[in-house]
């Protein structure tokens, strides 16, 4: 498949497409990834799971959480766009999913097995898209994004926040 184009995602996610493009296919970086996040999320020693490098910052877990958070919302805009629904997408606030979603009061391995079963659905979601589905382009928060965007995002979200994590966090 041909490289992304720049009309197929807003600039504001540049830096989750170079964090996640790759030559491979989609599905082999979601499944590159999930074994990357496991190894990565499973090393991180226990009381570290709650820290956060400042006052007001998230915690790994939060972290964890906003990926997986982020992962369900792309994978359905995906799916949205995929199927020709040209029904605009709001966007979400980021702030009230973590605040809401009170991943400090569970455990890490919880939350992997939630990353886990995400991870799972996404994969067999994009293993469904035809070639011409993943070119599809649709509307969400106010901006152009194709499928196949949407699936890189996906992988570089991930390594974007592995990034954070291991230097302000580690």
């Amino acid at each position: 498949m041909n490289s992304i184009k720049p009309t197929e995602y807003d600039f504001y996610y540049q830096i989750y497409i170079e964090k996640g493009y790759s030559k491979s296919s989609i599905v082999e970086g979601l499944l590159l990834n999930l074994d990357k996040m496991m190894s990565f999320y499973s090393s991180i020693p226990y009381e570290k799971h709650n820290y956060a490098y400042a006052m007001g910052k998230w915690t790994i877990k939060d972290i964890l959480l906003h990926t997986i958070d982020t992962e369900r919302i792309f994978a359905y805009r995906a799916l949205r766009i995929a199927r020709r629904d040209k029904t605009p997408m709001v966007g979400f606030e980021q702030d009230n999913y973590v605040s809401n979603g009170f991943a400090n009061n569970r455990t890490m391995e919880d939350l992997l097995d939630e990353y886990q079963s995400m991870r799972h659905s996404t994969i067999t979601l994009f293993q469904g898209f035809s070639s011409s589905a993943l070119l599809e382009i649709g509307e969400a928060s106010g901006c152009p994004f194709s499928v196949r965007a949407l699936g890189y995002m996906i992988v570089g979200h991930e390594n974007h926040h592995i990034q954070i994590i291991e230097e302000r966090y580690l």
